[in-house]
C-alpha cells in the first residue's frame, strides 16, 4: 500500500465556483506524476478526495467549506417510502453491469446534456468530457446500465476500490423524467455496493446551499466529511 503522505499535492488558482454564485473555487490536486493506483485512491476517498479524469482532487477554498464529501454506510441504509416508490416504478428496467464503457453511451449522454444542462459548462456535449467520467488508467470502474424494452435508458458510472464504490456520474433518457432515474440509479449503486460487500458508497459532495447538489442528504443515514472528520447524519 502506498504512503499517501508522500504524495505531492498542488493547489490550483481560484476560478468561478461551479455551484455557488459570486464565490471562487480552488482545488487541492494530487500531482499528475504521482503513481496513482486503487490502493492510493482508497486512502484518499475518506480524506475527501474525488476523481476527475486521471486526477484526484478535493475542494480547498478560502473562507468556504460548503462542499462536504458524503458517503453511505451501505449496511445501515434503509430506503424511504418515496425511494421505495421509485424502485417499484422502475421494476421493469433491466439492469446490467460491465467493467468497460460502451460506444452506445455517447448518444444517450448527448441527449441528457442537451435537455438537462444546456445552460451549463458541459454544453455542448463532447466525447472527451464523457471520457473524463468513464476512463481512468489506474482505477477499476463499474457501469450500471438500465434498459427499457431493450433500449439503453440510463448509465451510472462508479469507481471501485476494495471497500467502496464511488459514484462518478449518471446520465439517462431525458424523456423519462417521471421515472426519477437519477434517484433510481443511486439506489442501485447502494444495492450493488452491498452485494459486493463494500462498506461505503461515496456520493461526491453535498452542498446544502445549492439546489442542484443538496439531494444527496436524502439518502441516509449518511456521513459527511467536515473539518477533517466524518460526522453521521440521520435522515
Amino acid at each position: 500500500m502506498n504512503d499517501i503522505y508522500k504524495l505531492q499535492l498542488g493547489l490550483t488558482g481560484e476560478f468561478d465556483c461551479s455551484y455557488l454564485p459570486d464565490r471562487q473555487e480552488q482545488l487541492l490536486v494530487v500531482h499528475p506524476q504521482a503513481q496513482m493506483n486503487s490502493d492510493t485512491y482508497q486512502q484518499l476517498l475518506p480524506r475527501g478526495f474525488r476523481r476527475g479524469g486521471e486526477d484526484a482532487y478535493r475542494p480547498h477554498c478560502t473562507n468556504c467549506n460548503a462542499c462536504q464529501s458524503i458517503r453511505i454506510a451501505v449496511s445501515e441504509f434503509v430506503p424511504t417510502k418515496s425511494q421505495r416508490r421509485i424502485l417499484s416504478k422502475n421494476k421493469d428496467v433491466e439492469l446490467r453491469t460491465r467493467s468497460t464503457p460502451s460506444p452506445d453511451y455517447f448518444p444517450l449522454y448527448a441527449r441528457y446534456i442537451a435537455h438537462r444542462h444546456a445552460s451549463g459548462s458541459m454544453y455542448p456535449p463532447k466525447e472527451e468530457t464523457l471520457a473524463s467520467f468513464t476512463q481512468c488508467s489506474w482505477l477499476d470502474r463499474v457501469f450500471i446500465e438500465g434498459y427499457l424494452d431493450g433500449k439503453l435508458v440510463s448509465v451510472a458510472v462508479c469507481d471501485s476500490v476494495s471497500d467502496a464504490l464511488s459514484a462518478v456520474y449518471t446520465f439517462f433518457e431525458p424523456s423519462l423524467d417521471k421515472r426519477s432515474l437519477g434517484q433510481f440509479n443511486i439506489l442501485q449503486q447502494i444495492k450493488l455496493a452491498k452485494q459486493q460487500h463494500k462498506k461505503y458508497l461515496y456520493l461526491g459532495y453535498q452542498i446544502d446551499e445549492c439546489d442542484a447538489m443538496n439531494y444527496k442528504k436524502n439518502y441516509g443515514p449518511n456521513e459527511r466529511f467536515i473539518e477533517e472528520q466524518w460526522i453521521k447524519f440521520k435522515k
